[in-house]
């Protein structure tokens, strides 16, 4: 009942709550909240009260003796001290529960890098909108390709850091469908405000039919493919589409143009040079531009960069009259997919 009295989802305080966490949460959020108010308002009342009563009215008056109140000093000392056991038995509940997921959970990994989210299901399902079912657990393994970041969904009450070169986890319980935003609360760099992504809350079986249809089909066309690829890996963070300058080059044009390097030389953007561009981006680096694209591209396989260097040419004018890349296509040369 106190519960539900103190939580109040979308306030000015705090945003809607979708999980089974967050109730807790905001209780313990408000409780704190208004003992505060409490405890401010009775202290500037008590000042204000004293500095009138007991104020000097004449310059030869001499104040009163007034004895200290054993019951008010023990009172001063007991009162606080309850309080703060109640905020930290409280708060090491939901602590516990927080950090401890439930059995049965559903096991999504996540990736984080910079400037993007890409998470993968048990069956090898990759997105780059997390889709979870409703009032059903879910547990995220994390970890970071790069840099210290941070998952957090502020509707689902959950927060946690994700470090490179060792897993951390993080669980919740939605309760509501609806979409609603993941964020990067630890600073990451140039792109960090916008490392952002979807959560998808559906119903189990609407859950289900996306996920098989979230498969890649082998007979996908490779510019649909590369899209995709796009979208999953997190390009766009660093490259767009329509010439706008952002971290990376823009892809727009890019193949088929000549592309000036940091070290003077030059080259025309053909295949060879767009798939070794992504598989060991380090190697030539464009002018004006520095190298902060991990390689962690090498994973990729043989299809999806030969799928990405078809979309890529896509966007260039050079491509128009040429035939697409599709499915059936050899590698390009050069190949260093793992």
């Amino acid at each position: 009942m106190v519960s539900a009295l103190l939580a109040q989802s979308n306030s000015v305080w705090l945003p809607t709550d979708a999980s089974t966490l967050a109730p807790e949460y905001d209780s313990l959020f408000y409780f704190v909240l208004w003992t505060s108010v409490v405890i401010f308002v009775g202290v500037v009342a008590a000042m204000v009260w004293f500095a009138y009563k007991y104020r000097r009215q004449s310059p030869d008056e001499r104040p009163e003796l007034v004895e200290e109140s054993k019951l008010m000093e023990i009172s001063w000392v007991v009162i606080p001290t309850i309080l703060v056991l109640i905020v930290f038995t409280w708060g090491f509940r939901a602590f516990i529960k927080f950090g401890v997921a439930p059995p049965d959970a559903y096991q999504i990994d996540v990736r984080a890098q910079q400037w993007s989210w890409l998470f993968t299901y048990p069956d090898g399902t990759q997105s780059s909108e997390l889709h979870v079912p409703v009032d059903r657990p879910v547990r995220l393994k994390m970890n970071s390709t790069d840099v210290l970041h941070s998952f957090a969904v502020p509707a689902f009450r959950i927060k946690q850091d994700v470090l490179p070169n060792r897993y951390s986890y993080v669980w919740f319980e939605s309760t509501k469908t609806g979409t609603f935003k993941v964020y990067c609360t630890e600073y990451c760099g140039t792109q960090h405000s916008g490392m952002l992504a979807d959560v998808v809350v559906q119903s189990q079986s609407d859950f289900e039919q996306w996920l098989q249809e979230a498969g890649t089909p082998e007979d996908m066309p490779l510019p649909e493919l590369g899209q995709r690829v796009y979208q999953q890996q997190g390009c766009q963070a660093c490259h767009s589409l329509d010439g706008s300058r952002m971290v990376g080059p823009t892809l727009q044009n890019a193949y088929g143009t000549e592309r000036q390097f940091a070290d003077g030389s030059s080259t025309v953007a053909d295949e060879n040079y767009l798939r070794q561009s992504i598989l060991n981006p380090g190697e030539r680096v464009v002018e004006g531009y520095q190298n902060v694209m991990p390689a962690s591209y090498s994973s990729l396989s043989d299809r999806q960069v030969n799928a990405l260097v078809a979309f890529i040419k896509e966007q260039s004018d050079a491509a128009e009259g040429t035939t697409a890349a599709n499915s059936s296509q050899p590698p390009l040369q050069g190949s260093a997919a793992q």
